[in-house]
C-alpha cells in the first residue's frame, strides 16, 4: 500500500460505521472467499497503469471504520504515522495514481490465522511499471482480517518502507 502520498497528508478523525454492509460497496465473491484471495485483490486493484482504478472494488474489500496506517520519519526526521480510511486513501491515491504508474507486488506473505482472525506480514515490492527490472521502494504491510461467516474483510494495513538505515530482514523475504 506503499503510496508516497498516502503518508504525508493530514489525519482525518476517526469515525466507525454501523455495519458492513451500510458502508461497503457489494465486493466480487472470488476477491473476499479466501485469505489469499483478499491479499491478491488488494495488491491487485492498487496496481496499474497511469490512470483510474476500481476504486468500489477497493473499498469493498475494507470493513467499515478500518483503517490503513503508513508510517515512516517526517521533513523533520521523527517517525509519525497517519491514520486513513478507505476513502482517504483513494482521494490521496487517485490523484498519484492517475499521473504515473504504480505496480505493488507481495514478493512473501507470513499468515497466523486463528478462528475469524487472521495477521498477514505481507512483504512488498513497488514498481512504476509492471516490467521494471528494479523496484523503486520495498516495505512490509502488516494486515489484519475478519472472517464474518460469509467472507474476509480487511480490518487494518499497517505499512513500513525500507530505507537505507531499516533494511527487510531476510525472514520476511521468503
Amino acid at each position: 500500500m506503499g503510496c508516497a502520498v498516502c503518508q504525508s497528508q493530514p489525519s482525518p478523525s476517526p469515525s466507525v460505521a454501523a455495519s458492513p454492509a451500510s458502508a461497503a460497496p457489494a465486493a466480487k465473491p472470488g476477491d473476499v472467499d479466501s485469505i489469499e484471495h483478499i491479499l491478491g485483490a488488494l495488491y491487485d486493484v492498487i496496481s496499474g497503469p497511469a490512470g483510474p482504478r476500481d476504486w468500489d472494488r477497493f473499498k469493498s474489500l475494507f470493513y467499515p471504520g478500518a483503517r490503513l496506517m503508513p508510517t515512516g520519519k517526517n521533513d523533520k526526521g521523527e517517525i509519525t504515522a497517519r491514520v486513513l480510511t478507505a476513502d482517504d486513501y483513494v482521494t490521496r491515491g487517485q490523484a498519484v495514481f492517475s499521473k504515473e504508474g504504480f505496480f505493488e507486488r507481495s514478493i512473501a506473505n507470513k499468515i497466523e490465522h486463528w478462528d475469524r482472525i487472521a495477521h498477514v506480514w505481507s512483504t512488498y515490492e513497488s514498481r512504476h511499471a509492471k516490467d521494471d527490472a528494479k523496484p523503486f521502494a520495498r516495505g512490509i504491510n502488516s494486515i489484519q482480517l475478519l472472517y464474518d461467516g460469509k467472507r474476509w474483510w480487511v480490518m487494518s494495513i499497517f505499512w513500513q518502507a525500507e530505507d537505507k538505515e531499516h533494511q527487510l530482514p531476510e525472514q520476511y523475504l521468503h
